[in-house]
Formats: structure tokens, C-alpha cells, sequence
């Protein structure tokens, strides 16, 4: 800044002014720092900038699990949405279910000064919260709670929605369900699962653990499960606990040639494609994003609640819905 300073021959603080975007300038002076600016190549340094009181790097912090999960690319781009319309850059990193990988993408975010953070925890923590060092910027957990005082959390009601999934199957004749997910290591998992045997004692079925599948993490390990499911003729339905089984079920039926009444958890661009379409318990993917985005930003602003005390930190639990598209249904029989 010095040099743009004496480049333009004005005063230090005119460039400062300038350059963070104060109007009330002389506009001969205004195109001279301009044109000082693009011959010496300057930009500002937010990072060095935020280190000053009461300036900040305007940049957000997000730590998801799997950046190729449909699921968590939505919610990333309704959080850069949000924090873009307030002006602050979203820097993302995928922890890919580690703990101790989780644990370093949160020090070098904080290491870099973010404003605020938004995480999607790890299925296996590597440290708890009220260990890492202070300052902690506002913080949101998002997808999975952790028991932490100290932060926000948004959630979506995963143990109501596969209630409804599992009870829709019952619904239509069958008894002997399988649910096909990932490790209930994995707090949505675990919710999930006891939606799903909620149900089931409902229906006056009980868990069979046989056909309690948590073992696909990724589409191909569904569509393997999904195969022997129907090999073996053991389930007369499946309740997909995630997009990617959810695939890899729909992957199996194609090369058995036969399916079984299917529902799913989380909606997916395909799911339309399909003879009959899925069914699927559907999360307002988009609103979760913009809800944790707007809670930090709200923390950032000062947010306060009806008394003038800054707002007490809250569990937001958003409601999911249940889309009924025909995959819920047997197949008919051939004559």
C-alpha cells in the first residue's frame, strides 16, 4: 500500500481508503490509486488484514464429509450462496469421514483466521470441542450433533422420515423389510435405523438383523448387498438409508432383472428416471445449507433474541417429506 501510496502520490490512508472501498474520494485522486493499483499489481491481503482488531478476513470455513456426495455439494452451494449475497468467500474441505484429517482442516481454517465455521463431523471424532484452542469463531454443526455447548446445530429429522419410509412399505403388503446404509457409526445412520425399527414394531414386525445391512458406504457396495439380498430371496422390500444405496439398489434390480418395493432416503436428480420413479424420504437439502449459513452469518452480525441478549445457542431440526412415486410398490406379477 506504501507503494501505491507513493505511486499515486497520495497519502497512505487515502490508498487505505480506497482500496476498502470508501466512496468519499477526490475522483482525481480515486483514479490515480486506480491506476497505481493495476501497474504495480497490488492486492490486498485479507489474511494479513484480519489479524488488526475489528477487521475480519470475510471468509467462512467449511468441513464437510464427501465433496462428490450429491448431498454435500448441494449444501455447499446453498452456503456459498448465502454467504456470498453477505460478501464472504466459503473455503471448503472434505474430512472424508476422518477424524484426525478432520481435526487438521479445522486447525488450518482457524489457522487462517475464517470468521465462522460450519462442520458436518466426522463419523469417528479424533478430539472433542471443548479441546481445541480458544478463540473458537461461530460455530455450526450441521447434518450431526456433537454434544458441545458451545455452537449451533442443524439437523433434519432422519429418525421421522424413516418412520414414514418404512411404515409406507408396510403399507403395501410387506414384512420383511432390509434396510442397506452406511456404518450406524454415523449419527444420521443410527437415526435412520431407529426410524426404520420404530416402524417395523409398529407393523408387528420385529428388527431381523439379517437384513440389517450397514456396510455400504459407496454405490458399489450396495449394489453387491442389494444382490445377495435378492439371491437369496431374504427381503421382500428395502428401505435405502442414502442416495448412494439407493443407486446401487436400483443398480441391482437393473442386473437381476426384477426389483422390490423400494424407498429411499434423500432425493436425487434421477430418481425421476425410473420405471416406476423412486419414492424417496426427501431432506430440504438447500434449506439446511441456508440455515447454517445464516446462523453464523447472525453470529458474525451480533444476533440477538427478544431480550438484547445474544440469542442462546439452539438444535434446529428441519422436517422431512415423504414423496410416494410408485417405487413403493410391488412389481407386477407377469403373466
Amino acid at each position: 500500500m506504501k507503494d501505491v501510496a507513493h505511486e499515486a502520490r497520495v497519502s497512505l490512508k487515502t490508498v487505505s481508503r480506497h482500496v476498502n472501498g470508501e466512496t468519499n474520494i477526490d475522483p482525481t485522486l480515486a483514479e490515480r490509486i486506480s491506476a497505481a493499483i493495476v501497474k504495480l499489481g497490488y492486492r490486498r491481503n485479507l489474511s494479513a488484514a484480519s489479524i488488526r482488531p475489528g477487521r475480519t478476513s470475510k471468509t467462512i470455513g467449511l468441513v464437510i464429509s464427501d465433496l462428490a456426495n450429491p448431498y454435500y455439494s448441494t449444501l455447499a452451494r446453498a452456503i456459498e450462496t448465502v454467504a456470498d449475497a453477505a460478501g464472504y468467500l466459503v473455503t471448503i474441505a472434505s474430512s472424508e469421514e476422518e477424524g484426525l484429517r478432520h481435526d487438521r482442516l479445522v486447525d488450518r481454517l482457524m489457522e487462517q483466521r475464517v470468521d465462522g465455521l460450519i462442520v458436518v463431523p466426522p463419523r469417528n471424532a479424533a478430539r472433542d470441542w471443548s479441546d481445541v484452542a480458544a478463540p473458537i469463531p461461530p460455530l455450526v454443526f450441521l447434518d450431526r450433533p456433537v454434544p458441545y455447548s458451545a455452537a449451533d446445530a442443524v439437523l433434519a429429522d432422519n429418525a421421522g422420515g424413516a418412520r414414514e419410509a418404512t411404515l409406507a412399505l408396510a403399507s403395501v403388503g410387506a414384512r420383511r423389510i432390509a434396510f442397506v446404509g452406511d456404518s450406524l457409526d454415523i449419527y444420521t445412520m443410527r437415526e435412520r435405523h431407529a426410524g426404520y425399527a420404530a416402524a417395523l414394531a409398529e407393523a408387528g414386525s420385529g428388527v431381523d438383523g439379517s437384513l440389517t445391512i450397514t456396510t455400504a458406504h459407496t454405490r458399489e457396495q450396495a449394489e453387491h448387498e442389494v444382490g445377495v439380498v435378492l439371491r437369496d430371496d431374504s427381503a421382500d422390500a428395502v428401505f435405502a438409508a442414502n442416495n448412494r444405496s439407493t443407486i446401487g439398489a436400483l443398480l441391482a434390480f437393473q442386473k437381476a432383472g426384477r426389483r422390490l418395493p423400494l424407498v429411499g432416503f434423500d432425493d436425487f436428480e434421477t430418481a425421476l428416471l425410473g420405471s416406476p420413479p423412486v419414492s424417496v424420504v426427501s431432506q430440504d437439502v438447500e434449506l439446511m445449507g441456508r440455515t447454517a449459513a445464516e446462523i453464523v452469518l447472525g453470529r458474525l452480525n451480533g444476533d440477538t433474541g427478544d431480550t438484547g441478549d445474544t440469542r442462546a445457542f439452539a438444535t434446529w431440526t428441519l422436517p422431512t417429506q415423504l414423496i410416494l412415486r410408485g417405487s413403493e410398490k410391488p412389481e407386477p406379477q407377469r403373466l
